[in-house]
């Protein structure tokens, strides 16, 4: 558990991705044959290969929060970086980069359902705006606070969406280094600012330009009561994408990706996600078409400080993703 963990509590929040950029270019660096950041922050590293190029992604950032104006009596007003919602931002702690802690709350309002960002605030404990303005800036990020902590073979944290991911390039390239097994020339990406647009893959695929490609991301899941009717459960297995709101997964890594599988007794589900999209929807659409598919990582309580998945799930994911390098990716 202490990569997830070392991965899960750095602070990232979209376009701040430096601290766990750190923590990735310290693993992959003895497992990469080449490593390399692009002009928007997004860390590559490759493992040279024969054959067609591959690109496998996981993106870095984290939901969070950016400071956008200082009220006379200390209070910072903000705005969301990435899908935030105001009824699990409120009364949560948040962390600035520099160390600064605040609590968000809001003003009073006779109906909660009213709510909305604009009625929200940051307490960092100023008496005033200039006590306040030594502490932090209009334009500085902070991330929520949520430990780590397992439970059974399940963990709970902040940022789980998508370190796990991160975790699991890790880890398939560990396996990758000890079987010598490469049957492509493999770019493991871990990209920037995906809460924000799916941005950073989309530029990262332009500069790596990839025959096929494979992003790791977390999922939703439909075992928890209420009208959620979806196919995955926490526990279950690896979810292989069918789409979501940004892609129709290629038939072709759908089926390499069940048949793999399959044929290597891993447990798994199938995703069809209905609201919300992944890195996968930019890359496949990038330099005139990619085919292009998606890992999923069946998460609970998404874009919350109190994230949960299931170790079973990830490490499946790891064993389809390096049986895959293994075999090779050809059409």
């Amino acid at each position: 558990m202490k990569l997830l963990k070392m991965l899960a509590q750095a602070a990232g929040p979209s376009g701040n991705e430096n601290s766990v950029r750190e923590v990735i270019k310290r693993e992959v660096a003895p497992l990469a044959d080449e490593v390399y950041t692009d002009n928007l922050g997004s860390l590559i590293a490759r493992i040279k290969g024969d054959g067609p190029k591959v690109m496998i992604d996981a993106h870095m950032d984290e939901v969070g929060v950016i400071a956008t104006f200082i009220e006379d009596s200390g209070l910072v007003r903000f705005a969301s970086l990435g899908g935030l919602m105001p009824n699990t931002a409120l009364s949560q702690r948040v962390r600035f980069l520099n160390g600064v802690l605040g609590v968000v709350s809001k003003e009073q309002k006779e109906n909660a359902k009213e709510l909305k960002f604009a009625d929200f605030f940051i307490d960092i404990g100023a008496k005033n705006k200039a006590d306040a303005e030594s502490k932090i800036k209009v334009g500085d990020a902070a991330c929520f606070e949520g430990p780590f902590e397992e439970i059974g073979t399940r963990v709970v944290s902040k940022a789980l969406d998508d370190r796990v991911g991160c975790y699991v390039l890790i880890e398939t390239m560990k396996k990758i280094k000890e079987s010598g097994e490469c049957k492509n020339d493999l770019y493991f990406v871990f990209s920037v600012t995906e809460e924000l647009g799916l941005r950073g893959a989309r530029a990262a695929a332009d500069g790596v330009l990839p025959d096929f490609a494979v992003a790791v991301d977390v999922t939703m899941t439909g075992d928890l009561p209420g009208k959620n009717k979806m196919a995955v459960q926490l526990g279950g297995g690896p979810a292989v994408k069918v789409k979501d709101n940004s892609i129709l997964c290629h038939p072709y890594m759908k089926n390499f990706m069940v048949q793999t599988c399959e044929e290597n007794n891993i447990p798994f589900q199938m995703e069809v996600l209905e609201s919300g999209g992944t890195n996968a929807g930019a890359i496949h659409i990038s330099n005139g078409g990619v085919v292009t598919g998606a890992v999923s990582i069946p998460a609970r309580f998404i874009h919350t400080p109190c994230e949960m998945v299931d170790m079973g799930d990830i490490n499946g994911a790891v064993t389809l993703l390096t049986k895959m390098a293994e075999t090779g990716f050809s059409m």
